[in-house]
């Protein structure tokens, strides 16, 4: 008897290696649609650089980063207090390729990243995060909030302020980083900042002394923080001030606060999370006393934009391991992706996916426009950034669980990549408001800031000018448009409406759909359209449950050009 052991191919696909920026059908047309042209020409080998690296190095540091956390070393074998994060060294260099050599969280604030001989538009920071959170997720946290710390500093910060703090937080230099934080979260307070309970004691010199606890702190040990204190005898928001904390004195010694504890998590394990308890902690005024919510508010809605960003990173990635798997592996004598009900499934988690990429960089137009000083962008972006933070994050759960049902079993085995997507997925719907509270704030922005005209002048924009609905759909993609407006106009009359989660779904769908449409004008984006039809259908159209589609879909072709 022969007992040589075989060595048979392998039915169990791999995608490791793979380049995810050029292995993604969208990733070129959709920069070059939203991109100016010379930044698209200037910054396209980077992006295919950095696609290899993510389906590669990056994505074993982030496996490996993952595996081991990072841990607190409270005090120093002499006894002196030292609340130093030791983080793992995969990790150390994920920091470095993002800060240093793609300059994630610096480029929208200085000149002469990757080249560039200007602060880069908000297009392209996106775009380039999105790439790089399909390896890391946890990382991009810190990054967000270091450039969202930078921004808000130079809209609220006193000049003086401004020119000590923004040179280290913007710095390329890894060594000479300072990189930021906010401690906004307390036990008593949760997503009611009104409740806020940590107290600013001003000193005579001008600056402040910060009292109490913070309960959820993200990157603990970052250089800077945005804190949110009591300054003020009056109750609810009107009490609360916006304060810089520095990690360190003048004279290099600690600031007088303790990370008592770094947070067992279960996604973005990576990335370090902590209680804070501050002691007299010294810290700086940013803005006007009194007003720190509405301050803050800036640098939380550019959390909300990046959070809805990774979800939408999260998901292509999902999605492209998913197909890599369907196109790969042999069941019952044929390929999973020739199977009826695969293309379904895969098409359902692509719809889903490229809803967040185009409603992302929609978001990114509108901001960039704002920064410039348009009104109405500025109005459509108050609008558009709770929205893809609401349903891109909630879509991210279900994409990443269904990509890991594609891989089967091996799909719940840790040394895949698709459980590490489904726990850090699970983080969007939380971090800086969960569902809830960022649907009411959807109505919000209706109500206090006729945000839903701005709105419906965009949808028309995008649908005027992109490819037409069929013929087939016409009258359905219009009444159903009316019916989410309407829907969004009546929830929005109630401070706490039980219809806030269904309107702002329908919004978002409304606005994916619009810019699908638009898309689809562009070179290499045609099959953009056949996503939007697919919205209509599946997302915004009354359907009866056990009625087959009556509109016929080839989900077999569509998935060819969209996947």
């Amino acid at each position: 008897m022969n007992t040589t052991r075989q060595h048979l191919p392998s039915n169990i696909p791999d995608a490791f290696g793979i380049n995810l920026f050029e292995s993604d059908p969208y990733a070129r047309a959709m920069l070059q649609a939203y991109l100016p042209s010379d930044l698209y020409a200037h910054l396209l080998p980077h992006f295919v650089e950095l696609g290899g690296l993510a389906g590669s190095t990056l994505d074993e540091l982030a496996r490996v980063a993952d595996q081991h956390p990072p841990a607190l070393s409270v005090r120093n074998r002499t006894g002196e207090d030292e609340s130093r994060v030791d983080k793992h060294p995969a990790y150390v260099e994920l920091e470095r390729m993002a800060y240093s050599k793609y300059g994630l969280a610096a480029m929208s604030h200085r000149p002469g990243v990757l080249g560039w001989n200007a602060p880069m538009p908000p297009i392209a920071k996106y775009a380039l995060t999105y790439l790089f959170v399909q390896a890391e997720f946890g990382l991009c946290c810190p990054v967000s909030m270091t450039d969202s710390l930078a921004r808000t500093l130079r809209k609220f910060g006193d000049p003086a302020l401004v020119e000590k703090v923004l040179p280290q937080v913007t710095a390329l230099d890894f060594d000479a980083l300072r990189q930021g934080a906010m401690f906004m979260t307390e036990q008593a307070a949760g997503s009611d900042v009104s409740a806020t309970e940590v107290q600013a004691v001003a000193q005579p010199n001008g600056e402040w002394k910060l009292y109490g606890d913070k309960w959820f702190c993200s990157n603990p040990d970052a250089g800077f923080a945005m804190v949110l204190a009591r300054s003020e005898d009056k109750p609810g928001l009107a009490g609360v001030s916006l304060f810089l904390l520095p990690r360190t004195l003048p004279d290099g010694a600690l600031n007088h606060y303790r990370i008592l504890r770094l947070k067992d998590k279960l996604g973005t394990r990576s990335m370090a999370s902590g209680e804070i308890r501050l002691e007299g902690a010294d810290a700086w005024l940013v803005g006007e006393r009194g007003r720190g919510f509405q301050q803050m508010a800036d640098m939380v809605n550019n959390s909300r934009l990046s959070n809805g960003m990774r979800a939408a990173g999260l998901m292509r990635r999902a999605v492209s391991e998913a197909v890599f798997v369907a196109r790969n592996r042999r069941a019952f004598g044929q390929r999973l992706v020739d199977m009826p009900l695969m293309q379904r499934q895969l098409m359902k988690m692509v719809v889903a996916a490229e809803q967040a990429r185009s409603v992302m960089f929609q978001t990114a137009v509108a901001l960039a426009q704002a920064d410039q000083g348009d009104a109405q962008s500025k109005t459509l972006a108050r609008i558009l950034t709770p929205l893809i933070k609401f349903r891109a994050c909630r879509d991210a759960r279900k994409v990443t669980g269904d990509a890991m049902e594609v891989r089967g079993g091996c799909g719940y085995i840790e040394e895949w990549v698709e459980p590490r997507l489904m726990r850090d997925a699970h983080l969007g719907s939380i971090w800086e408001g969960t569902s809830n509270i960022v649907a009411l704030d959807v109505l919000r922005a209706i109500r206090k800031n006729d945000c839903l005209t701005a709105l419906r002048a965009r949808v028309m924009e995008l649908l005027a000018d992109g490819v037409p609905c069929p013929d087939a759909l016409a009258v359905l993609q219009q009444e159903s448009i009316e019916k989410a407006f309407a829907l969004a106009q009546g929830a929005a009359a109630s401070e706490n409406s039980p219809l806030a989660r269904q309107a702002a779904s329908a919004l978002y769908h409304v606005v994916s759909l619009a810019a699908m449409r638009q898309e689809a004008r562009q070179p290499g984006l045609a099959s953009r359209s056949h996503l939007a039809d697919l919205v209509l259908l599946h997302k915004l159209a009354p359907r009866d449950p056990c009625a087959a589609l009556t509109h016929s879909v080839d989900y077999g072709a569509l998935l060819e050009a969209a996947a």
